[in-house]
C-alpha cells in the first residue's frame, strides 16, 4: 500500500500545474471519486500553494496512509525538522471538536506507531478554509506532539515560521522519515474494521521482530484449513497466547480473509463474550453505514447490522440453532474465541433443561460444536483459541472437554495445537496435559502468540501483572522496573485525583474508564455500584459528550463488560474482595451486609483471573484507586485496604503526588 497518493518537495509542488497534481491523487484514488472530494483537493491544492515557502527544503505528502485508523490525512508537511499533520475543512467556518480530535488523532499515531516520529516534534493544524482566524498558540506536550492548531484561510505561513525556532528533541529529514518502518497496534475493535474492509493483517498489525509470529499463527492456520479441504478431513486446532497477544486478531482475520476470498466456507468468528460480540456488531455496523455516507451510498442500519451478523456472531446463538436444525451446517470454518470458557456436561445440562426445555441434554458445550461441525460430509475447520488465566465463571470447561470429546468421539480427526498448550497457564487439569501427550496431535511453535500487543508500550505488563496476583515483590518490582516510563503505573487513595489524572492523560479520542471487579461491593460508598450494569455500545463507543460512555468516569465496567476489549487508559478500583493479608492474597466475597472467605480453589482462580483481565485492559497506562476505608463501617475498615496499598506500593507501583 502506497504511503501517499502525492508526494513532492515544496519548490517543485509549488511550480507544478495544479491540474496535474490533481490528476495524480485522482489515479491513485481507489473509490468512485465525488465532486465533493474533488473540489476539495483542488482547494487544498491552491491553498498550499499560496501558503508553502517555494524555496523550502520540505517535502509535501497528500493523503497519507494512517494504517491502525484505516484512513487518510489530508496532509503531512515535513519542513525545518518537523512533521505537521494537517486536515482540511473546505468550505467551513468553524473548527468542531470531531475535527480537532481527529487530527489530533493522526499525530499521536504517528508519534506511537512511525519509527521515524518516535523522537520528531509533531504539530497537528486544522484549517478552516471560511474562517478568518490567524492567531494562535504553538503548546509542545513532553512528548513533543503539540496541542491542535485551528487556522483559516491564513496563518499557515506564520506557524512554519514560527515552528521553525522551536527547540527540539531530534530533527526529522524527508527521506529518512519517508522510508521509515510503521508498526501499529490496533484496539480489536479499530482491526475488525480494518479486517472487515479486506485490508490484510499485516496492514493494520506490527511487523518487529518480537511480535513477527501473528503472521506466522494466522498463515500456519490457513495452510491447515487448506490442508482440510484438500485432502477432505476434519480437523480442529488450539491456538494459545499471552492475554493481548492478539489471539482475537489472528482469529477475526481468519474469519474475515476466508469470508472474503473463499465465499463457499462461510467462515465465522464465534465468541461467548456477550458485550464483545455486542461491541464489534454495532462498531461494524456504524462504520458501515459512515462508509456508505463516504461512497454515496446509503445503508440502513438494520442492514448493517444484518450484514455484519455474518461475520460475528454470539456462540450461544449459533449452538442453540443447531440444537434444532439437525442439518449440516452452513459454515465449514468456524473460529471459537476464549475456547476454554466453553460449558462443563453439568452447566451445559443445567442451562438446557432450565432455559431451553431440553430434559436430556447430556453433552459439555465443546462435544456438542464439534458434533455440529462433524455432521459436514466432505471437510471443516475449528479453531479454537486458548487464552492463559481467562477462567472467570462458574462451569467453564476449560482444555480438557475439547480434548476428551475429540478422544472419545471425534478420533478420525486432525488435532493441531500449540507447543504451549500444555503450560499451566492454558490447561490446568492434569487429565488434559496427558490426552496433549497423544502422538496423534500435531504440535506447532507457531500457534502460540508470546508477545503481547495490546499496550503498545508495555509487552511486559502481563509479566507484571502476574508477579502482582503471585504476590512475588521481587519480580514485580523488576517487571514495573523494564517498563519505565513507556507505561505509567501509579497509585492513590482519592478516587476524584485518580479521575483527573485519566482526563490529564489522554489526548484526542484517547479513551478513559474506570474497571472493577464484578465482587467490588464495597466501593458503592465512593461511588463505584458494580451492579449498575453499562451498556457495552455506549460505554465503549460512543464519544466524550455521552455521559454513558467511559468518559464520564462514572459507569464502572467489571470483568464481564471488558474481557476481550480494552481502553487506553484506565483507573483500576480495588476493593476488599481480594486483599493482601501478611504476605498472602486473602478471597472474600460479600453475602447480604459481610465479607465471607472464599475457600474453593476454582472460585480463588476465578477471583485472581478477574483481577488479571482487568489490570490488563489499558494499552497506554493506568492508575490503581485503593480506599482508605472507614473505621466507623466495619465492611470497610482501613485494615481491609492498607496492606493492600502498601504491597502494591512495594512492588514499586509510584504514588500519585
Amino acid at each position: 500500500m502506497e504511503k501517499a497518493y502525492y508526494q513532492e518537495k515544496f519548490a517543485a509542488f509549488c511550480c507544478e500545474n495544479g491540474s496535474s497534481v490533481l490528476g495524480i491523487l485522482t489515479a491513485h484514488h481507489r473509490h468512485d471519486l465525488e465532486h465533493l472530494q474533488r473540489n476539495a483537493w483542488i482547494e487544498q491544492i491552491q491553498y498550499l500553494k499560496g501558503s508553502l515557502p517555494p524555496t523550502s527544503p520540505g517535502m509535501l505528502f497528500f493523503e497519507f496512509i494512517i494504517p491502525r485508523m484505516g484512513k487518510r490525512a489530508d496532509c503531512i508537511l515535513v519542513t525545518g525538522g518537523i512533521v505537521f499533520v494537517i486536515e482540511f475543512k473546505v468550505g467551513s467556518s468553524t473548527f468542531d471538536r470531531h475535527a480537532i480530535e481527529q487530527v489530533h488523532d493522526y499525530a499521536l499515531d504517528l508519534k506511537n506507531f512511525h519509527e521515524g516520529s518516535h523522537a520528531s516534534t509533531i504539530i497537528p493544524v486544522l484549517i478552516a478554509t471560511k474562517s478568518d482566524k490567524s492567531e494562535f498558540v504553538l503548546d509542545l506536550g513532553p512528548d513533543g506532539v503539540a496541542a491542535p492548531i485551528c487556522i483559516g484561510r491564513s496563518g499557515l505561513d506564520d506557524l512554519l515560521a514560527q515552528a521553525s525556532g522551536i527547540p527540539r528533541e531530534q530533527s526529522v529529514s524527508s527521506p529518512s522519515w519517508e522510508a521509515s518502518g510503521y508498526k501499529p497496534t490496533p484496539t480489536i475493535i479499530e482491526a475488525a474494521q480494518a479486517l472487515y474492509k479486506s485490508h490484510d493483517v499485516t496492514e493494520i498489525s506490527r511487523s518487529d521482530a518480537s511480535a513477527k509470529n501473528l503472521k506466522a499463527t494466522s498463515d500456519r492456520i490457513a495452510e491447515i484449513i487448506e490442508t482440510s479441504k484438500r485432502e477432505h478431513k476434519k480437523s480442529i486446532c488450539f491456538v494459545t497466547g499471552v492475554p493481548g497477544a492478539g489471539k482475537t486478531l489472528a482469529g477475526l482475520n481468519i474469519a474475515a480473509s476466508r469470508a472474503e476470498r473463499h465465499e463457499n466456507e462461510n467462515a465465522v468468528f464465534l465468541s461467548g463474550n456477550g458485550p464483545l460480540v455486542t461491541v464489534l456488531r454495532e462498531a461494524l455496523a456504524r462504520d458501515k453505514v459512515e462508509q456508505g455516507k463516504v461512497s454515496g451510498e446509503k445503508i440502513s442500519k438494520k442492514d448493517a447490522e444484518r450484514e455484519v451478523s455474518l461475520f460475528v456472531q454470539n456462540i450461544h446463538h449459533f449452538r442453540d440453532h443447531y440444537l434444532n436444525d439437525p442439518d449440516e451446517p452452513f459454515e465449514h470454518v468456524v473460529v471459537f474465541d476464549e475456547a476454554q470458557r466453553a460449558w462443563t456436561t453439568d452447566q451445559a445440562s443445567k442451562f438446557m433443561q432450565a432455559k431451553r426445555g431440553v430434559a436430556d441434554f447430556d453433552q459439555s458445550e465443546p462435544e456438542f460444536l464439534i458434533g455440529v461441525m462433524d455432521r459436514h460430509s466432505e471437510w471443516c475447520t475449528i479453531v479454537c483459541l486458548i487464552g492463559g488465566g481467562q477462567e472467570i465463571n462458574t462451569g467453564e470447561a476449560g482444555l480438557g472437554e475439547w480434548l476428551r470429546a475429540v478422544e472419545n468421539r471425534f478420533s478420525d480427526w486432525e488435532v493441531h495445537a500449540s507447543t504451549l498448550l500444555d503450560d499451566p497457564h492454558y490447561t490446568v487439569s492434569q487429565d488434559a496435559v496427558e490426552l496433549l501427550r497423544s502422538p496423534k496431535i500435531s504440535k506447532h511453535e507457531d500457534l502460540h502468540l508470546s508477545v503481547s500487543m495490546r499496550s503498545f508500550r508495555a509487552e511486559k505488563l502481563s509479566s507484571f501483572v502476574s508477579s502482582v496476583l503471585d504476590g512475588d515483590v521481587s519480580s514485580a518490582s523488576e517487571a514495573l522496573a523494564s517498563l519505565g516510563d513507556r507505561y505509567p503505573i501509579l497509585l492513590t487513595r482519592d478516587l476524584a485525583s485518580a479521575k483527573n489524572w485519566l482526563n490529564g492523560m489522554a489526548r484526542g479520542s484517547e479513551r478513559t474508564g474506570l474497571v472493577a471487579s464484578s465482587g467490588a461491593h464495597r466501593l458503592r460508598p465512593e461511588g463505584i455500584h458494580i451492579k449498575s450494569a453499562i451498556d457495552p455500545k455506549s460505554w465503549f463507543l460512543n464519544d466524550s459528550q455521552d455521559v454513558r460512555s467511559s468518559y464520564y468516569l462514572e459507569d464502572v465496567a467489571t470483568e464481564f463488560d471488558i474481557q476481550g476489549l480494552e481502553l487506553d487508559w484506565a483507573g483500576m478500583c480495588w476493593d476488599a474482595d481480594l486483599r493482601m493479608v501478611d504476605g498472602s492474597w486473602q478471597f472474600n466475597a460479600f453475602k447480604g451486609s459481610k465479607w465471607q472467605s472464599v475457600n474453593s480453589s476454582t472460585r480463588q482462580v476465578y477471583l485472581l483471573n478477574a483481577y488479571r483481565v482487568l489490570l490488563t485492559r489499558a494499552r497506554q497506562g493506568m492508575i490503581i484507586f485503593v480506599p482508605n476505608g472507614d473505621a466507623k463501617d466495619p465492611t470497610r475498615p482501613p485494615a481491609f485496604y492498607d496492606q493492600t496499598y502498601d504491597f502494591l506500593r512495594g512492588c514499586g507501583i509510584p504514588e500519585l503526588m
